[in-house]
């Protein structure tokens, strides 16, 4: 089964070429062109049927195929082939959970977890056992609320390796800044500094191969992460590294939202300012984030560099930053780790979850824990785009805006450009940052890698943040949303059908 829909697809093409080049209108190809198709997609109705899929997941493509048989079909064949995803990356996975785990087991649980209580402790134990991963009580964190912010603090931190670099990333664009911080790795590089840079091949699918060239010359290794070197036959097409990681010398890390791009910066005429949120780590737990690129690097490379000069870390003497956990979620995983958790920190919230997310098309269990934290009382709200940059997954998270707003949560649209930052927030005291959306990609599809801290002061700066940008935002309020026209209405309802697809 796992490559008969690109033979079914090849055939099909090569029968349907042949037709166009006859130019045979009336000839029995036509019959045998439908026969065909008919007969792959039953084979891939059937399939879908047996992977046991979300049942409205399922039923969506068989309405697909059955309305738009070959638009159906080529569809399916870019997003929906699932193939058994945790065959695909079964030697990723278990390379990953033993290393892991060893990691782990020498690190242990410290004594200051129970001193934070029930709720914390549930979910510090509920993130290392899914994945791997242990608390961090000798880590500091610091906010940086945008792109200015975050760039200059990362050339700051790069100019300062001695040893190595790591960085991966989903969008690397050979523009001002993807052009000066190339510059800098190429100087490093001058300088004797090891610089590793894992790239996704279709997020960065427009980056000039003079750019690459550039570094691979200068001594930089420079690798894309899921290349599609024959993409009709290529079963990797849909499951993307979205993670974006810096690691330096393995005492400094930074992840968040902010890719490598002058958009990032607010120099996107289209979006103007851009509101992101990244995370600098220095300490302890920058081993864990050594430890996913270190493991990403491996499936791709083939190459390990899982030694003390790579895993020791600089720990700072001082233990009162809070609570620190990195975690890495993806298709790999036998669970999906970075949405259990955030399952788990939505219903078990005891005030208040303040979610901030550029794509919201949360799953039927995501969205129930919502509606329900909003009608016990809890203080549950939502802060999105006002304007779109993909307008189907736009368009659909406004389908889910009604029963939540009957339900209590309040909704805000971020007016001042674009927001694209990811944030959970829980009771003011417990907080998620990194690369995860709300969405059903990033839960299922998408490599992420997020921090969770407990009772840190960068929680507590994300709980500012958060209060001002509710500042610049518009309160959704449900009579008014309720009185959108027929015609958005429905747009809206088609892009929700469509978004389980993507």
């Amino acid at each position: 089964m796992k490559n008969i829909v690109g033979i079914g697809l090849l055939i099909l093409m090569l029968v349907s070429t042949w037709h166009f080049l006859l130019n045979d209108v009336d000839g029995g190809l036509i019959f045998y062109s439908s026969l065909i198709l008919t007969l792959f997609l039953v084979i891939i109705g059937f399939n879908i049927f047996l992977e046991n899929r979300d049942p409205i997941q399922t039923i969506t493509w068989l309405v697909i195929f059955c309305a738009f048989p070959f638009i159906g079909f080529i569809f399916y064949y870019l997003f929906g082939r699932n193939f058994r995803k945790e065959r695909i990356f079964r030697k990723k996975y278990f390379l990953d959970k033993q290393t892991f785990v060893k990691i782990s087991g020498e690190a242990g649980y410290n004594e200051r977890i129970k001193e934070m209580g029930e709720h914390p402790q549930q979910l510090i134990t509920l993130a290392n056992r899914l994945g791997n991963s242990p608390v961090s009580f000798t880590t500091e964190t610091r906010v940086l609320r945008n792109g200015e912010e975050t760039f200059s603090n990362i050339i700051e931190e790069l100019k300062k390796a001695r040893h190595h670099i790591h960085l991966e990333y989903y969008i690397v664009r050979d523009d001002r800044i993807g052009g000066l911080l190339k510059d800098i790795l190429i100087q490093k590089v001058k300088e004797g500094v090891k610089v590793r840079f894992l790239y996704d091949a279709v997020g960065s699918w427009k980056l000039a191969r003079s750019y690459i060239d550039e570094l691979k010359n200068a001594g930089a290794e420079m690798v894309a992460f899921g290349p599609l070197h024959l993409p009709l036959l290529n079963n990797k097409f849909n499951f993307r590294n979205h993670r974006k990681i810096i690691v330096i010398d393995g005492s400094v890390g930074f992840i968040g939202g902010l890719n490598i791009g002058d958009e990032y910066l607010g120099q996107d005429q289209k979006f103007g300012s851009w509101r992101d949120t990244h995370l600098i780590i220095k300490g302890e737990a920058v081993r864990t984030l050594q430890l996913i690129f270190l493991q990403d690097w491996y499936y791709s490379t083939n190459n390990s560099f899982l030694s003390d000069e790579y895993l020791m870390t600089g720990m700072p003497n001082h233990h009162g930053y809070g609570g620190v956990q990195l975690i890495g979620g993806g298709p790999d995983s036998e669970w999906t780790i970075i949405k259990s958790i955030f399952f788990k920190m939505i219903t078990s919230a005891e005030k208040s979850v303040w979610i901030a997310s550029p794509y919201f098309v949360p799953d039927d269990n995501i969205l129930q824990a919502l509606k329900v934290a909003a009608l016990s009382g809890l203080d549950v709200r939502l802060l999105v785009p006002k304007n779109p940059d993909k307008r189907i997954v736009f368009h659909a998270s406004r389908t889910y805006f009604p029963e939540l707003l009957a339900s209590g949560v309040r909704i805000f649209q971020y007016n001042e450009g674009f927001m694209h930052s990811k944030i959970i927030i829980v009771d003011d005291q417990m907080a998620s940052i990194g690369t995860t959306n709300i969405d059903m990609r990033s839960f299922h599809l998408n490599f992420e890698v997020n921090a969770f801290l407990y009772r840190t002061e960068s929680a507590q700066q994300l709980v500012n943040d958060y209060m001002e940008d509710i500042k610049v935002s518009k309160e959704v309020e449900i009579d008014e949303f309720s009185k959108r026209n027929f015609g958005l209405k429905l747009l809206e309802s088609t892009c929700r059908l469509l978004s389980p697809l993507l």
